[in-house]
């Protein structure tokens, strides 16, 4: 639900002119999103939305100078080194365990590098599950992602 919140949240940055986290909120109400102006906040931070001059006297979300609105690999990369404590493998699925908290934001950037191998992530606190593609290998894609946390 994080994950799709945030892309819209995206969408609508990238769309409107959004001045505040109440016009945000009642945007993503539109879209069928029930959220509080906490959890906006939050988003906010999480995906790194800055406000920025939109004219006199005016200012109004938008993603930093320089910054790609997708998730960049930059990102991911970062998002692993700073979260992942270690990566389990099953035969199709990898178990992720990052710091506590950490979990749907690491999930979130993985989703992102757009990985073919990838067909999902399922995200908690301080663990990920990620579902390889069938005929994938599990042990090669647990590499990619240690590699991607040096």
């Amino acid at each position: 639900m994080k994950s799709r919140r945030h892309k819209m949240i995206r969408e609508i940055i990238e769309q409107k002119k959004i001045e505040t986290q109440c016009q945000l909120t009642d945007e993503l109400q539109k879209h069928g999103y029930n959220v509080t102006q906490a959890t906006i906040s939050r988003d906010i931070k999480e995906i790194g939305l800055v406000k920025t001059s939109s004219g006199e006297d005016t200012f109004c979300y938008t993603f930093p100078p320089g910054i790609i609105t997708g998730n960049s690999f930059d990102r991911a990369k970062r998002m692993m080194r700073e979260n992942m404590l270690k990566v389990e493998v099953n035969q199709f699925m990898l178990a992720i365990k990052t710091l506590p908290g950490a979990a749907q934001a690491v999930a979130f950037c993985l989703d992102g590098l757009g990985w073919k191998g990838i067909a999902g992530c399922v995200a908690g606190d301080d663990t990920i599950l990620l579902m390889a593609h069938e005929g994938e290998d599990v042990h090669k894609l647990a590499e990619s992602l240690q590699e991607l946390a040096q």
